[in-house]
Protein backbone atom coordinates (compact mmCIF):
# COMPACT_ATOMS: atom_id res chain seq x y z
CA UNK A 1 0.00 0.00 0.00
CA UNK A 2 1.38 3.56 -0.67
CA UNK A 3 -0.12 7.31 -0.86
CA UNK A 4 0.09 10.58 -2.66
CA UNK A 5 0.52 12.90 -0.85
CA UNK A 6 -1.55 15.87 -3.20
CA UNK A 7 -0.98 18.73 -0.76
CA UNK A 8 1.75 19.70 1.65
CA UNK A 9 3.69 22.91 2.57
CA UNK A 10 6.57 21.65 3.52
CA UNK A 11 8.21 24.74 3.69
CA UNK A 12 6.38 25.89 6.46
CA UNK A 13 7.10 22.90 8.23
CA UNK A 14 10.91 23.87 9.03
CA UNK A 15 13.05 26.49 7.88
CA UNK A 16 16.19 23.64 8.13
CA UNK A 17 16.81 22.51 4.60
CA UNK A 18 17.97 19.06 6.21
CA UNK A 19 14.63 18.89 8.16
CA UNK A 20 12.85 19.08 5.53
CA UNK A 21 14.29 16.05 3.95
CA UNK A 22 13.74 14.29 6.85
CA UNK A 23 9.96 15.03 6.73
CA UNK A 24 10.44 13.57 3.23
CA UNK A 25 11.74 10.23 4.52
CA UNK A 26 9.17 10.07 7.24
CA UNK A 27 6.70 10.23 4.70
CA UNK A 28 8.32 7.50 2.69
CA UNK A 29 8.58 5.41 6.17
CA UNK A 30 4.95 5.62 6.48
CA UNK A 31 4.55 4.40 2.57
CA UNK A 32 3.76 8.12 1.73
CA UNK A 33 5.77 7.97 -1.18
CA UNK A 34 4.60 10.87 -3.57
CA UNK A 35 4.42 14.07 -2.11
CA UNK A 36 3.21 17.57 -4.11
CA UNK A 37 5.00 20.72 -2.58
CA UNK A 38 2.99 23.84 -2.28
CA UNK A 39 4.19 27.10 -1.50
CA UNK A 40 1.94 30.42 -1.60
CA UNK A 41 4.56 32.63 -3.20
CA UNK A 42 7.63 32.38 -5.88
CA UNK A 43 10.28 33.99 -3.51
CA UNK A 44 9.41 30.50 -1.10
CA UNK A 45 9.06 28.35 -4.24
CA UNK A 46 12.86 29.15 -5.14
CA UNK A 47 14.13 28.05 -1.93
CA UNK A 48 12.07 24.91 -1.15
CA UNK A 49 12.66 23.48 -4.77
CA UNK A 50 16.14 24.04 -3.99
CA UNK A 51 16.29 22.63 -1.33
CA UNK A 52 14.63 19.16 -2.06
CA UNK A 53 16.19 18.75 -5.46
CA UNK A 54 17.46 15.35 -4.28
CA UNK A 55 14.09 13.89 -3.48
CA UNK A 56 13.12 13.15 -6.76
CA UNK A 57 9.55 11.53 -5.04
CA UNK A 58 8.71 15.21 -4.26
CA UNK A 59 6.49 17.25 -7.20
CA UNK A 60 5.91 20.93 -7.05
CA UNK A 61 3.09 23.54 -7.70
CA UNK A 62 4.49 26.70 -8.78
CA UNK A 63 2.10 29.93 -8.38
CA UNK A 64 0.42 32.88 -6.56
CA UNK A 65 -1.94 32.05 -3.66
CA UNK A 66 -4.30 34.77 -2.65
CA UNK A 67 -2.34 35.42 0.53
CA UNK A 68 0.59 37.41 -1.79
CA UNK A 69 -2.39 39.00 -4.25
CA UNK A 70 -1.05 42.39 -2.75
CA UNK A 71 2.75 41.50 -3.47
CA UNK A 72 3.10 38.90 -6.21
CA UNK A 73 6.28 39.64 -6.98
CA UNK A 74 8.45 41.85 -9.54
CA UNK A 75 7.70 39.71 -12.85
CA UNK A 76 5.50 36.99 -11.19
CA UNK A 77 3.63 36.04 -14.45
CA UNK A 78 6.98 35.25 -16.16
CA UNK A 79 8.66 33.59 -13.23
CA UNK A 80 5.63 30.89 -13.04
CA UNK A 81 6.76 30.58 -16.99
CA UNK A 82 10.02 30.32 -16.47
CA UNK A 83 9.72 27.69 -13.48
CA UNK A 84 6.75 25.76 -14.67
CA UNK A 85 9.65 24.08 -17.06
CA UNK A 86 11.95 22.77 -14.35
CA UNK A 87 11.97 19.15 -13.44
CA UNK A 88 9.29 17.90 -11.36
CA UNK A 89 6.72 20.88 -11.61
CA UNK A 90 3.07 18.89 -12.22
CA UNK A 91 0.76 21.68 -11.53
CA UNK A 92 0.05 25.50 -11.46
CA UNK A 93 -1.20 26.52 -7.57
CA UNK A 94 -2.25 26.98 -5.32
CA UNK A 95 -4.49 29.70 -6.72
CA UNK A 96 -7.81 30.42 -6.07
CA UNK A 97 -10.07 33.02 -4.14
CA UNK A 98 -9.56 33.77 -0.01
CA UNK A 99 -12.85 36.03 1.07
CA UNK A 100 -12.06 35.07 4.33
CA UNK A 101 -9.07 36.28 5.19
CA UNK A 102 -9.92 39.31 2.80
CA UNK A 103 -6.77 39.60 1.00
CA UNK A 104 -6.50 42.61 -0.95
CA UNK A 105 -9.41 42.87 -2.85
CA UNK A 106 -11.84 40.43 -4.52
CA UNK A 107 -11.50 42.25 -7.83
CA UNK A 108 -7.24 41.80 -7.49
CA UNK A 109 -8.12 38.07 -6.14
CA UNK A 110 -9.96 37.20 -9.12
CA UNK A 111 -7.47 38.59 -11.86
CA UNK A 112 -4.33 36.65 -9.85
CA UNK A 113 -6.64 33.93 -10.36
CA UNK A 114 -7.75 34.00 -14.15
CA UNK A 115 -4.19 34.62 -15.05
CA UNK A 116 -2.74 31.66 -13.43
CA UNK A 117 -6.00 29.74 -15.06
CA UNK A 118 -4.89 30.72 -17.94
CA UNK A 119 -1.42 30.13 -17.51
CA UNK A 120 -2.26 26.26 -16.56
CA UNK A 121 -4.26 25.77 -20.48
CA UNK A 122 -1.03 27.36 -21.80
CA UNK A 123 1.02 24.91 -20.93
CA UNK A 124 -1.03 21.69 -20.36
CA UNK A 125 -1.01 21.40 -16.30
CA UNK A 126 -3.52 21.23 -13.76
CA UNK A 127 -4.75 23.95 -10.89
CA UNK A 128 -4.68 23.69 -7.42
CA UNK A 129 -7.79 25.87 -6.50
CA UNK A 130 -7.79 26.95 -2.62
CA UNK A 131 -12.04 28.44 -2.21
CA UNK A 132 -12.47 30.25 1.19
CA UNK A 133 -15.89 31.71 1.14
CA UNK A 134 -15.95 32.04 -1.96
CA UNK A 135 -17.82 29.43 -3.50
CA UNK A 136 -19.88 31.01 -5.92
CA UNK A 137 -17.31 32.74 -7.21
CA UNK A 138 -15.02 29.80 -7.95
CA UNK A 139 -17.46 27.60 -9.60
CA UNK A 140 -18.65 30.58 -12.01
CA UNK A 141 -15.33 31.70 -12.93
CA UNK A 142 -13.94 27.63 -13.91
CA UNK A 143 -16.99 27.16 -15.82
CA UNK A 144 -15.47 29.46 -18.06
CA UNK A 145 -11.86 29.39 -17.67
CA UNK A 146 -10.65 25.77 -15.89
CA UNK A 147 -7.90 24.39 -18.42
CA UNK A 148 -8.50 21.42 -20.17
CA UNK A 149 -6.72 19.44 -18.00
CA UNK A 150 -8.70 20.07 -14.99
CA UNK A 151 -8.06 20.81 -11.27
CA UNK A 152 -8.19 19.96 -7.84
CA UNK A 153 -10.61 21.76 -4.71
CA UNK A 154 -7.78 21.23 -2.39
CA UNK A 155 -9.00 20.72 1.29
CA UNK A 156 -12.31 20.84 0.46
CA UNK A 157 -14.55 22.70 2.65
CA UNK A 158 -17.87 23.19 1.04
CA UNK A 159 -20.94 20.36 1.20
CA UNK A 160 -22.83 17.98 -0.49
CA UNK A 161 -24.37 20.08 -2.95
CA UNK A 162 -21.74 22.05 -4.16
CA UNK A 163 -19.65 19.02 -4.79
CA UNK A 164 -23.06 17.73 -7.08
CA UNK A 165 -22.57 21.01 -9.07
CA UNK A 166 -18.37 20.99 -9.82
CA UNK A 167 -18.52 17.37 -10.72
CA UNK A 168 -20.22 18.55 -13.60
CA UNK A 169 -16.56 20.15 -14.24
CA UNK A 170 -13.39 18.20 -14.67
CA UNK A 171 -12.30 18.40 -11.31
CA UNK A 172 -10.99 16.20 -8.35
CA UNK A 173 -12.01 16.52 -4.71
CA UNK A 174 -9.23 16.42 -2.11
CA UNK A 175 -9.84 15.74 1.45
CA UNK A 176 -7.27 16.84 4.46
CA UNK A 177 -7.06 15.58 8.11
CA UNK A 178 -10.18 17.45 9.44
CA UNK A 179 -11.94 14.90 7.35
CA UNK A 180 -11.17 12.56 10.94
CA UNK A 181 -13.00 15.52 12.91
CA UNK A 182 -16.76 14.32 14.08
CA UNK A 183 -18.12 17.73 13.80
CA UNK A 184 -17.01 18.13 10.45
CA UNK A 185 -20.42 16.84 9.06
CA UNK A 186 -20.49 18.27 5.59
CA UNK A 187 -17.34 16.55 4.52
CA UNK A 188 -18.77 13.46 6.05
CA UNK A 189 -22.27 14.15 4.27
CA UNK A 190 -20.13 15.10 0.91
CA UNK A 191 -18.17 12.16 0.90
CA UNK A 192 -21.31 9.68 -0.22
CA UNK A 193 -21.74 11.86 -3.35
CA UNK A 194 -18.30 11.74 -5.04
CA UNK A 195 -17.61 9.24 -7.35
CA UNK A 196 -14.36 7.01 -5.87
CA UNK A 197 -12.19 8.15 -9.05
CA UNK A 198 -12.41 12.08 -7.81
CA UNK A 199 -10.87 11.81 -4.89
CA UNK A 200 -7.77 12.53 -3.75
CA UNK A 201 -6.54 13.01 -0.08
CA UNK A 202 -4.10 15.48 1.00
CA UNK A 203 -2.09 16.16 4.24
CA UNK A 204 -2.50 20.23 3.99
CA UNK A 205 0.51 20.00 6.69
CA UNK A 206 1.65 21.84 8.41
CA UNK A 207 -2.19 22.69 8.54
CA UNK A 208 -5.15 20.47 9.25
CA UNK A 209 -3.69 17.48 11.77
CA UNK A 210 -5.49 14.43 11.75
CA UNK A 211 -7.91 14.26 15.10
CA UNK A 212 -5.68 11.47 16.69
CA UNK A 213 -2.72 14.39 16.69
CA UNK A 214 -4.66 17.62 17.11
CA UNK A 215 -2.35 20.01 19.11
CA UNK A 216 0.86 18.95 16.93
CA UNK A 217 2.06 20.22 13.80
CA UNK A 218 0.59 17.92 10.66
CA UNK A 219 2.95 16.13 8.66
CA UNK A 220 2.76 13.98 5.56
CA UNK A 221 3.85 11.35 7.62
CA UNK A 222 0.07 11.08 9.01
CA UNK A 223 -1.66 11.20 5.61
CA UNK A 224 -2.58 7.20 5.84
CA UNK A 225 -4.43 8.09 8.62
CA UNK A 226 -7.12 10.04 6.43
CA UNK A 227 -7.10 7.41 4.23
CA UNK A 228 -8.27 5.39 6.69
CA UNK A 229 -10.76 7.16 8.00
CA UNK A 230 -12.39 8.07 4.44
CA UNK A 231 -11.83 4.08 4.29
CA UNK A 232 -14.43 3.05 6.96
CA UNK A 233 -16.82 6.26 5.82
CA UNK A 234 -17.01 4.57 2.56
CA UNK A 235 -17.00 1.06 3.93
CA UNK A 236 -14.42 -0.17 1.24
CA UNK A 237 -11.66 -2.31 1.97
CA UNK A 238 -8.24 0.03 2.95
CA UNK A 239 -5.79 -1.64 0.47
CA UNK A 240 -8.41 -1.10 -2.56
CA UNK A 241 -9.51 2.65 -1.72
CA UNK A 242 -5.27 3.11 -1.30
CA UNK A 243 -4.73 1.98 -4.46
CA UNK A 244 -7.80 4.07 -6.15
CA UNK A 245 -6.19 7.55 -4.40
CA UNK A 246 -2.93 6.55 -5.99
CA UNK A 247 -4.47 5.96 -9.46
CA UNK A 248 -6.15 9.34 -9.18
CA UNK A 249 -3.26 11.38 -8.24
CA UNK A 250 -1.09 10.11 -10.56
CA UNK A 251 -3.79 10.50 -13.09
CA UNK A 252 -4.91 14.38 -12.70
CA UNK A 253 -0.61 15.14 -12.23
CA UNK A 254 0.40 13.16 -15.52
CA UNK A 255 2.55 10.80 -13.38
CA UNK A 256 3.26 6.95 -14.06
CA UNK A 257 1.64 4.67 -11.98
CA UNK A 258 3.87 2.70 -11.27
Amino acid sequence: MQFFDTHAHIGLIYDDPIERLIVVQEARQASVTRIVSICNSLRDFDLVYDNLKSATNVYHAVGVSPSEVQNPGKGWLQSIERNVRLPRVVAIGETGLDYFHKFGDRKSQIELFIAQLDLATRFSLPVIIPNRDAGRDVLDILRDRLPPRGGILHCYSENADYAKRALKLNLYFSFAGNLTYRNARNLHETIGVIPSDRLLIESESPFMVPADYRGKRNMPKYLPITANCLADMLNVDREELAATLWENANRVFNLPNE
